[in-house]
């Protein structure tokens, strides 16, 4: 289809340059339904992005939304602080029933704030009120927030400069294959840990991602993750699990760690746990790691009701039975054949990745730009990721149809070929 760029006076003149999604999609989106956005001009784009993983039940679903508009029709409860609400009491209540006691979790719940960093910034609090310890090890090309805490250990160059001053407090520690294979795992960070002339500070705490999404689709293997678990334990260092984009069934599981069999100390939720969009996050911990004081953490906005009723009614729709995780698993195995294929049909590309999370490397960096360029000219939504924007990263929705996902893999195929 032929796109014709609107007008973006309002936007140019009133808007911050630091916008970025706008630019590499310029369009007017006007309405969303599925896993289908539409322009003001009437252009229908076919959504493998869902929020960068925030709507991983499409938009507007309308189970949610109809539980949502119900709840605000008869005036329930919007902003509560961390008050008891009916809808705070529902949600927990499907948490716990749903996911924590199926998996025979023991975490207790706590609301920092809305977004993903409020959650990354109260487990990094956390763990250093817990250890009287300051120092934390993240691993290269990780991504936990844009907040000063969160961008300590974040791997990505270009976003830790913004912050305008020194990151401290943080020690970077290479990612599961960071080597290629040549060097045993956690063989630096355990040498660094015993060596008492390292200059290595003891850490309270390791941050990890089980896939990093920001970084470029690399996905730890659980082997790797049981030992970086157990390294932990032996050195008196939390595990804290950072799932906000790879949670909420993203790989499958509810929780991409349980492939590895391990129990985190601390866990981050966001992005997708309220299921429609709405901001919610969650910091998750083991009880004995309860110790802060009323109100010694806190934020205006951590009690967001209708986040919690749409939450609610994700839990109970879609994962009171094990029947979203087999078709995610299912849908993964046919976005693996469809990037095979691709990649048998070019030179120079890779993919890899987990359950509805992939990514496809370009040897020819820029190239991948150009891919999601062309894939926008087609009708299809999708954005880059990695150190140097070199990856292709697919996000569809869970709910997305078997057809849909083939659509969206056909219109990829051509935007590949159509910039070789």
């Amino acid at each position: 289809m032929t796109i014709t760029p609107p007008a973006l006076s309002v936007f140019e003149a009133l808007e911050s340059e630091v916008r970025s999604y706008c630019r590499g999609w310029p369009a007017v989106f006007d309405r969303a339904q599925g896993s289908h956005m539409y322009d003001e001009d009437g252009h229908t784009y076919l959504d493998f992005f869902a929020g960068a993983g925030s709507l991983n039940y499409g938009h507007n679903n309308p189970v949610l939304k109809r539980a949502l508009i119900d709840y605000i029709e008869r005036d329930g409860v919007t902003h509560g602080l961390d008050m008891s609400t009916t809808a705070k009491r529902a949600f927990l209540e499907s948490f716990q029933n749903n996911i924590l006691r199926p998996r025979d979790l023991p975490y207790k719940v706590m609301f920092p704030g809305p977004t993903g960093t409020n959650a990354v910034e109260a487990a990094l609090k956390l763990a250093r009120k817990v250890k009287g310890r300051e120092s934390i090890v993240s691993f290269t090309n990780a991504f936990h927030g844009m907040s000063l805490g969160s961008l300590a250990v974040t791997g990505n160059a270009f976003k830790r400069a913004g912050a305008g001053i020194p990151l401290v407090h943080g020690t970077p520690m290479p990612f599961d294959n960071y080597f290629d294979g040549t060097v045993e795992d956690f063989l630096w960070f355990e040498r660094l840990l015993e060596d008492q002339g390292s200059g290595l500070n003891k850490p309270a705490a390791v941050i990890v991602e089980t896939v990093q999404g920001e970084g470029g689709i690399n996905v730890a293997r659980p082997e790797w993750l049981r030992a970086l678990s157990e390294l932990c334990e032996r050195q008196d260092m939390l595990l804290i699990v950072d799932d906000i984009q790879m949670g909420c069934g993203r790989t499958g599981a509810f929780l991409s760690f349980e492939e590895a069999g391990i129990t985190p100390d601390i866990v981050t939720v966001s992005k997708s746990i309220s299921g429609y969009g709405l901001p919610l996050a969650l910091t998750l911990f083991k009880p004995e790691l309860d110790i802060w004081e009323p109100g010694e953490h806190n934020g205006t906005f951590r009690g967001n009701n209708p986040a919690f009723v749409t939450a609610a009614a994700t839990l109970d729709t879609y994962w009171a039975d094990g029947q979203m995780e087999k078709q995610t698993l299912a849908r993964g195995e046919q976005v693996e054949q469809g990037l095979r294929a691709i990649c048998d049909e070019n030179t120079g590309i890779s993919h890899r990745g987990r359950g509805l999370v992939w990514g496809m490397e370009f040897e020819d960096k820029p190239r991948a730009s150009a891919v999601c360029a062309r894939a926008f000219e087609l009708g299809l939504l999708v954005e880059t990721s990695g150190p140097q924007s070199e990856v292709v990263k697919l996000l569809p929705a869970l709910t997305m149809t078997a057809d849909e996902l083939d659509e969206g893999l056909r219109i990829l195929a051509r935007a590949v070929r159509e910039t070789a």
